[in-house]
């Protein structure tokens, strides 16, 4: 059990050094990470968000977002596995009976984890939900539907799938375990980048959930709400940590294994005022990211405080320029690491370019072109972002 912030951050640095040596590994050779992921649950990492009086650490925003960071500096694949355990113990936070809070977040501290079984191919928005729980009339839902990109659910002990109901086809979270008749996991995540968070696809074929296991996520819309914001931070976190991934990889590479160009002068790559001048410009943006993610987190604790219209909405912002900001910095740092290294950076051996791929890969998620719509709305004329789980 992990008691409070300054034990998570701590246990989140140390992970990070463990993990670090073999991600690049991992990542050719496509392994996945399940003895790491083990590993990770068992400091307890997994339940700090879990309410106190359940008896969880409750740790904030800040401290949540910085444990993603650190992780994601070392493997950004890894990190990327639990981020939809977090906001699904989040949903419970908000919309959850006490009878499902207790039961669930009591499976959190037990060590189990929560998967992912949210989009669906050829929808446009989660409103496009075509999963279905149907009333089966003894107190149950038979679920029935296909999930894709369902990312961390082949490790996980209960998968929450959002889908519709029959009765007034409002969309809720069904917390179905890994085990339950009808339901299949496909690991056929094939991305260039990312690629060992097993983001595959879900099968559900009328698969029976207690009505006692589902959630009216629906609620969570009808009012000033953190739930985007939430997860939108944990996934700023992951672009940080790789941006400062990948530096770091350009730092040691420079340090230990460039060639100075003939015409500086110089005895080594790393005494070229022009890559000195260089790694400045990237730390910049490194730092710059960094610090937005900070703001941003503490946006979101602030809200929690106090959540009203207003807060909510400040929250959002701040979230969505710290998502804009640090996918641009990850993306941009990734590729200097070979302008900076040289041509032997770019060796498939050395697997340098997993940084880029991950960074490319995660940013697509959703754009940030209309992140930077709304902050524009609200600075302008104050239009308040929507409410959805994206901002």
């Amino acid at each position: 059990m992990i008691r409070d912030d300054a034990e998570a951050l701590r246990t989140a640095a140390g992970l990070a050094e463990e993990f670090r040596p073999g991600a690049s590994g991992r990542d050719a050779r496509r392994e996945l990470p399940r003895a790491e992921l083990d590993r990770l649950t068992a400091t307890g990492l997994l339940a700090i968000t879990v309410p106190a009086e359940y008896g969880g650490a409750d740790v904030p925003a800040a401290t949540l977002a910085e444990v993603f960071r650190l992780l994601a500096s070392a493997d950004a694949s890894l990190a990327q596995i639990p981020q939809s355990h977090f906001a699904y113990v989040n949903v419970l936070r908000q919309q959850g009976s006490d009878e499902q809070r207790a039961f669930f977040f009591g499976e959190v501290l037990a060590g189990r984890r929560f998967g992912n079984a949210q989009s669906e191919a050829g929808t446009k928005h989660l409103q496009d939900i075509r999963t279905r729980l149907t009333a089966a009339g003894d107190g149950s839902y038979l679920l029935t539907g296909v999930k894709n990109y369902s990312t961390g659910a082949l490790f996980a002990d209960w998968i929450p799938v959002l889908a519709r109901t029959g009765d007034d086809d409002l969309l809720h979270v069904a917390y179905v375990p890994a085990d339950a008749p009808g339901l299949t996991v496909t690991d056929d995540w094939d991305g260039m980048g990312q690629r060992t968070t097993a983001s595959g696809t879900v099968r559900l074929e009328s698969v029976r959930v207690p009505e006692a296991h589902v959630v009216p996520h629906h609620l969570t819309f009808t009012g000033p709400q953190l739930h985007g914001a939430i997860a939108q931070l944990l996934h700023t976190a992951i672009d940080a940590g790789i941006a400062a991934g990948a530096l770091a990889e350009a730092v040691d590479f420079v340090r230990t294994r460039s060639r100075p160009w003939f015409e500086s002068g110089y005895d080594t790559a790393a005494e070229d005022p022009l890559l000195i001048q260089r790694f400045g410009e990237l730390d910049l943006r490194r730092r710059a990211a960094d610090a937005l993610l900070a703001t941003a987190a503490h946006a979101v604790d602030a809200a929690r405080a106090d959540l009203d219209d207003d807060s909510a909405a400040e929250a959002s912002v701040a979230v969505a320029a710290a998502k804009a900001y640090a996918g641009s910095a990850a993306l941009e740092i990734a590729d200097a690491l070979f302008e900076v290294s040289g041509t032997r950076a770019a060796l498939d051996s050395l697997n340098l370019h997993r940084h880029w791929r991950d960074a490319r890969t995660h940013t697509l998620h959703d754009p940030a072109r209309w992140k930077i719509q709304h902050i524009g709305r609200y600075v302008l004329n104050g239009t308040r972002p929507p409410r959805h789980g994206l901002l």
